[in-house]
């Protein structure tokens, strides 16, 4: 009987010790100096692991989560235009809506929340990214923020055989 005991107790204290086990797809951040402030994304990169990611694991047409884990972050330290919005400096999360031949981007007010609880109602917009093949799969989900001058910047997403980009300026 004592040893049934420590059999339930020690079944019992694994389950909980992987249930609290940390994520599997490792934190990332990219970060861009433009206007002379720091622009940041912070996320979590999953693996393809052999799979199909765009079109089968994140399904055209439907909102994705943009990573893994926690939503994916995104601070602005000034005011910007992006796409279609004009976004106040702050923090949001990005959320994505993948398509075949163009990408929409989700920014929502609500951030640190886990990447599927998502709530529209929080949504700050919407806008249109562009969309490119590339010739060499990305095997780890890339978010880079890359400074193109001055007060201009890109937002690049890219992973499997896709990146998706859309340019961003810095107001006054």
């Amino acid at each position: 009987m004592r040893t049934r005991r420590i059999f339930l107790f020690a079944a019992f204290a694994s389950l909980a010790v992987a249930q609290r086990a940390p994520f599997t797809s490792p934190p990332a951040k990219s970060t861009a100096i433009i206007n002379g402030k720091e622009f940041i994304v912070d996320y979590y990169s999953p693996g393809m692991h052999g799979r199909k990611i765009f079109g089968s694991l994140v399904p055209f047409g439907e909102l994705w989560g943009t990573g893994a884990n926690v939503a994916t972050g995104f601070t602005t330290p000034f005011d910007l235009r992006i796409g279609s919005l004009k976004l106040p400096k702050g923090t949001y999360s990005i959320w994505t809506v993948p398509g075949e031949k163009e990408w929409t981007l989700v920014l929502n007010k609500q951030h640190g929340q886990f990447h599927l609880d998502y709530d529209q109602s929080q949504d700050f917009g919407r806008t249109k990214m562009s969309i490119r093949q590339l010739s060499e799969p990305v095997e780890n989900l890339r978010i880079d923020v890359k400074a193109a001058g001055g007060v201009r910047g890109r937002l690049i997403v890219s992973w499997e055989t896709t990146e998706a980009s859309i340019e961003f300026e810095a107001l006054p």
